[in-house]
Parts: C-alpha cells; structure tokens; sequence
C-alpha cells in the first residue's frame, strides 16, 4: 500500500479556503466547527487505535480534516454527512488530496440518527467529532445499529465527555452514563484545546474511548425495558428509587417490591447504581 502524501491532511489555510470555495459558513445549529490542526487529527486516529485492517465509520466529517487521517491508516473510511454542500464536496476533496485512497472511501448522505445500514463490509470501528447538540443520541444510534462497531473514539463538548464515561456515585453520572455502558467499557482519552477548531468554539472539547462489551450484560430484560427503568430513575434524580418508579411500576408499593427482589434499597438513588443492577431491576417489574 502506498503511502500518501506528507502534505494530504488540511492545514488551517486549506480549511478556510475549501470553505470560501463551497460558500460554507460554520453553523452553530448543527455544531459545526472544522478542525484545521493536523496533528490533532493524527493524534485522533492514534487514540482511537485505529488499524490497517479497520473499516471506520466517521459521523459528520465535515470538509474532510479526520477523514483524511483516517484514511492514511484505515482499510475503508465510510463517512455520514447531513449537510448537501459538505456531502456533494467531500469525495472530491478526497480524490485530489488522497487519490491513492479514494476507492477506499465512501459517502452517506443522510442524518446519522436515520442510518440503518452502510455501504460495503461492516464497520469495526467509529470515530467522529460530534456536533454537541446530537452527540449522545447520534452515538448511541450508531452503537446500537452496527454491533460489528468494535471500538469508538468521539470528540465531543467536554461535559458531555465527562457524563458519558462518569462512574455510579458521580454528579454528573446519569442517562447517557448508563446506556453508553449497555454497550461498552466507557473512559476519558483526553482534552482537545479550542484553537484547533475553526471557529474556535466557547466549550472545551473531550476525547471518549468505548470499547464494545466482549459479552453483552446477562439479563432476561430487553435493552428497552432496562432503559426504562434508567429514563425514569434519572427523571427525578433526587428522589429515592421508590419514589422515582412509581410510574414506572405501577405505583410505589410496586416499586419497592420490585427493588426489594433485584436486592436493590428502595432508599437508594438512581446515581448510585451500575447497568447491571438496572438490569436487575428491569427483570423485576410485575406484569399488569
């Protein structure tokens, strides 16, 4: 395999100027800030252990800066972009920046959040830099419909970050915290400075490591009635179990029962529980 050129990744000048060129301002409704350091982005493509033999999903690639990288070191690099410009400009910039590439790469142009599938072999691995406002619903949606997706680097605002690899008793432990663990052993790999974005956004950025659980959580529950029972201990977080799963369970007698036989305290909070003991829960509701 050849190797590409040293000068194929976007430099900040690239950047800005394949920007003017398509007319593309940043918006801040879809979160859009392009990443013009190439360091960064090869920095990225270490972190997330990305292989010669890996086929990537990327979400929102935007002009291209973390495609590029990717597909120095990936097998297959398949991008998701909503945007129509960014989509209908991606595959060019790739074919003159990297032609030794191009047929290795391909474009979706669709909302992350509506793929079910994806063209050629199935993904290993998924690394994107999420615009904050759908980070967790679009990462969720991804880990949840391509089960071959191995391993998982985001980019993302550095709460959220911090909420989605945060541990049982933490503050900031919550809903995306316990989904995001169903599926996968969840850390923090890092901080990203604001000055290697353009625009330079007013939220620090994180760096989130998940690697797919090598054996799903064992429980009779379906993924769905455990997340139900986590949407509503979260709904009101300051509240005893008992209390937060009335609705749930049909009232709080009925929650306490089912807490009592998952060997959970009715008093406890939703913040102090693992996925599993969600699960546990979950396998205890009455049937109506």
């Amino acid at each position: 395999m050849s190797s590409p050129t040293p000068d194929a990744l976007l430099g900040p000048a690239d950047v800005r100027e394949l920007a003017a060129a398509l007319g593309v301002r940043p918006t801040k409704q879809r979160g859009q800030n392009f990443v013009i350091d190439a360091n960064t982005v090869r920095r990225i493509v270490r972190t997330a252990d990305v292989r010669p033999d890996d086929v990537v999903v990327e979400v929102g690639p935007g002009l291209g800066s973390l495609t590029l990288a990717l597909l120095e070191v990936a097998e297959r690099v398949t991008a998701v972009e909503i945007d129509d410009v960014l989509a209908g400009a991606l595959p060019a910039t790739i074919a003159a920046r990297m032609p030794e590439r191009a047929e290795r790469f391909a474009l979706v142009h669709s909302d992350a959040l509506h793929v079910r599938e994806l063209p050629g072999p199935a993904p290993t691995a998924l690394v994107a830099n999420l615009p904050y406002n759908v980070a967790v619903p679009v990462l969720l949606h991804m880990l949840d419909t391509f089960p071959s997706i191995e391993r998982t680097l985001v980019m993302v605002q550095s709460e959220v970050a911090d909420r989605l690899a945060a541990a049982p008793g933490s503050k900031v432990y919550g809903v995306p915290s316990v989904k995001a663990n169903w599926y996968a052993e969840v850390k923090r790999a890092g901080a990203i400075g604001r000055n290697v974005f353009w625009p330079a956004p007013n939220v620090d950025s994180g760096l989130v490591s998940l690697v797919r659980r090598a054996e799903p959580i064992k429980t009779s529950a379906s993924k769905g009635e455990v997340f139900a029972v986590v949407d509503a201990a979260f709904a009101q977080r300051r509240k005893t179990l008992r209390a937060a799963l009335a609705g749930w369970a049909g009232s709080a007698a009925a929650a306490e029962t089912a807490l009592v036989a998952a060997g959970i305290s009715p008093q406890a909070r939703g913040e102090s529980l693992t996925v599993e003991e969600f699960a546990r829960i979950a396998e205890h509701r009455e049937s109506e």
